[in-house]
């Protein structure tokens, strides 16, 4: 056979050699470059270079380049290893990066210069072996041996991407992806990268409750949590409404509920579900296919849905799908911008009736599909007529063998991170009712909940992690604790429950929402039945035993062909876009300085 020596003196002699070619127009920049310390160059020099330079000519320099608000570059370091132009092209699906010149003049570069406009760029700071391509906001912040890694989750979408945050002390200072192939792979948004400088802005510390002259002053706990109870015991319980905001977990969504169901009210809910949450069968609001599965696919109908701004990572999982297998891609819905060839067919519901009637052309590629997968956007579930949207979907999905024993293709791609736990526990008042006739409103965390009908005696509570837009209404003020500083069970988009670990402790006096609503169910003469969380979780369990099975994806069991006929019209209006600025979508984007640049500078005027 065949004998390979690995470590000879002629092998040791090359592999110096080749690292010489690698170095010779490398700049000694390790001391103030932001990859010192996890830089895969340093690495292979340590192990493979020479003890010393024979380089004596002047090393050529390149001028950098503007990629936007994110992406630092520092182009004389760049190696042309040409990794973040296939990233850019392959998996971003955005032509901006490529080679210019030739020899020892070739560098990266965008050709015009123009910023680096996708929802993923962040991404090629994790690609870079080199400090040419590194993080704008955390440029010189701290070294990577300073900082303590924890390994938690994202909130800011539904996908529920795997994430590292890096937190030195009490302040978290970057976050960075972690491999899940079924659900990230090893790439995350800008929207999850960037975010957390928000979480140390707009702060609340203190409970706060409102004088007579309108301004706010800081109690104490047991002062805030009396007052918030004296009011609770006045009003009639049909007036309490409970509303959660997109970013809580399961444990504070069940204390919520069973608080408010305690108290004699049922009038709970979830931003962001619609006037009718499809809540009564689990397949109605999760994406069937499982996101990994979305892979399988050869032809997607998107209805109502733009997966660019309201799920990135399964954008790109689309992306990918349809890169490798040239999948067929119809959209029903406002004119966007996708980053892979689309069949626009329509605007409104008018072309989902079409081809769920098989009157429209696009019906012949879906009648030929092996694995065909619709994808409605969980922004219909704001529609009057989402019974009827729905019903026309399930329509579709009979008439070209979407659901089938061993493929569903019927998905529902939701927006918020609480959105299917919410569902999955009962979360399920109309807003707009529970509103109109609240004289005690409790907002947990909810600032995208429509104020407008809340009659002018009502009595708002607000428990939340940031002074967002719900603050101004309230009269008593609860602070929380945001994603980064608890413990939480979130459930993703396709139905798998994971947790967010603490990685930072809290904010002045913030404490987790569920201990907040168990204490004042105490003083308001209630008291839930559960002191931990393993407590919550074991309760939860009795609701949503799917909740309690982390990194498991529990798919839905009942079919959809359990329900009712629906009697109501279409209504003629069109699908309208779900997310406004993909930037800022919540309280904790809201508040990111980062965030607010790139809305600046990156979205189209």
């Amino acid at each position: 056979g065949m004998k390979i020596k690995t470590n000879t003196p002629i092998a040791k002699k090359a592999r110096e050699g080749v690292m010489e070619f690698l170095l010779m127009n490398h700049p000694l920049d390790c001391p103030i470059c932001d990859q010192g310390g996890e830089c895969d160059l340093q690495d292979q020099s340590m192990a493979f270079g020479a003890d010393r330079g024979r380089f004596t000519d002047m090393k050529r320099s390149v001028v950098d380049k503007n990629l936007g608000p994110l992406v630092k570059t520092v182009m004389t370091r760049c190696i042309q290893c040409t990794r973040c132009v296939r990233f850019a092209s392959e998996v971003a699906g955005v032509q901006d990066l490529g080679m210019l010149g030739r020899g020892s003049g070739e560098e990266i570069g965008t050709y015009v210069g123009k910023l680096m406009t996708s929802e993923l760029s962040g991404n090629v700071i994790d690609i870079c072996p080199v400090g040419a391509l590194t993080s704008k906001p955390f440029a010189f912040k701290a070294r990577n041996w300073e900082m303590k890694g924890t390994e938690t989750i994202d909130v800011t979408d539904a996908v529920g991407s795997n994430i590292r945050v890096d937190s030195r002390g009490p302040e978290v200072m970057r976050i960075v992806p972690r491999l899940n192939e079924d659900i990230n792979e090893e790439w995350i948004s800008d929207k999850t990268r960037f975010c957390y400088d928000g979480l140390k802005r707009q702060r609340l510390n203190d409970p706060m409750i409102r004088g007579p002259d309108g301004r706010f002053k800081a109690v104490t706990w047991r002062d805030a949590i009396a007052v918030v109870a004296e009011v609770l015991n006045q009003v009639k319980p049909e007036e309490i409404t409970g509303v959660a905001g997109k970013l809580s977990d399961a444990e504070s969504m069940m204390a919520l509920k069973d608080f408010v169901n305690k108290m004699g009210s049922d009038k709970v809910l979830c931003e962001g579900n619609g006037p009718n949450p499809p809540a009564d069968i689990r397949s109605d609001y999760l994406m069937n296919t499982s996101i990994a599965g979305l892979e399988k696919a050869d032809v997607f109908l998107l209805v109502g849905t733009q997966p660019r701004v309201e799920a990135a990572m399964v954008n790109a999982r689309i992306q990918k799908t349809v890169r490798a297998t040239q999948a067929k891609v119809g959209y029903i819905g406002p004119p966007a911008d996708f980053n892979y060839d689309t069949w626009h067919l329509g605007t409104g519901p008018d072309t989902l009736v079409e081809i769920a009637e098989g009157r429209h052309p696009f019906c012949s590629i879906l009648k030929s599909a092996k694995n065909p997968v619709i994808i409605a956007g969980a922004g219909l579930f704001e529609r009057e007529d989402q019974g009827a949207v729905f019903s026309a979907i399930e329509t579709v999905a009979k008439k070209f063998n979407v659901t089938r024993p061993d493929w569903n293709g019927l998905n529902v791609l939701l927006l918020h991170a609480a959105q299917a736990a919410a569902l999955d526990l009962g979360l399920v008042a109309n807003p707009t009712e529970s509103v109109k006739s609240a004289k005690f409103l409790y907002l947990m965390g909810a600032d995208d909940v429509n104020l407008d009908n809340l009659p002018a005696d009502a009595f708002v509570v607000y428990q939340g992690h940031h002074g967002d837009k719900a603050v101004y209404r309230a009269n008593v003020i609860l602070p929380s604790s945001a994603f980064s500083e608890k413990e939480g069970t979130y459930e993703n988009t396709e139905g798998c429950t994971q947790w967010t670990i603490p990685a930072v402790p809290t904010v002045g006096d913030a404490r987790d929402d569920w201990k907040i609503v168990r204490a004042l169910s105490e003083v308001a003469g209630a008291p839930l039945p559960y002191d931990s969380v393993a407590a919550v979780r074991s309760r939860i369990s009795m609701v949503a035993p799917n909740l309690v099975r982390v990194d498991e994806r529990e798919p839905s069991v009942i079919s959809a062909e359990v329900k009712p006929p629906v009697k109501q019209q279409v209504s003629p209006a069109p699908f309208k876009a779900a997310v406004e600025n993909f930037y800022m979508t919540d309280a904790i984007t809201r508040a990111s300085k980062i965030m607010a640049q790139c809305s600046a500078t990156l979205l189209k005027k």
